[in-house]
């Protein structure tokens, strides 16, 4: 089943915020801040775009981050600075600073 391009268009902004790749240290306030706009499914789609792209440690790191956002909250800081390169790359739903914004328009 093809991605829905509104989820296409995030794997986009989230390559254009992060043209050589998502730090490991970065995996966990991104899928909170995607998990905070989007179903599980749709956090789990994108996961899945990214790992393709990436190699099994990516893979792994992305697994990983998935299971820990549900125990653990990242800090304020973690947040702003993946809020930055997300706004860096033309992310709609935030600037860096700013509070929860609506989720992103759906087809």
């Amino acid at each position: 089943m093809p991605m829905p391009s509104f989820l296409s268009d995030i794997v986009g902004w989230l390559r254009a915020g992060y043209p050589d790749g998502v730090p490991d240290h970065d995996y966990i306030p991104l899928f909170a801040l995607l998990g905070s706009h989007l179903t599980d499914q749709e956090v789990q789609q994108i996961a899945e775009q990214l790992a393709s792209s990436g190699d099994a440690h990516s893979r792994d790191a992305i697994h990983a981050a998935i299971n820990a956002v549900t125990s653990e909250q990242p800090q304020d800081s973690d947040i702003s600075r993946v809020r930055a390169h997300l706004a860096a790359g033309g992310w709609p739903l935030a600037s860096p600073g700013a509070g929860p914004s609506p989720g992103p328009e759906r087809e």
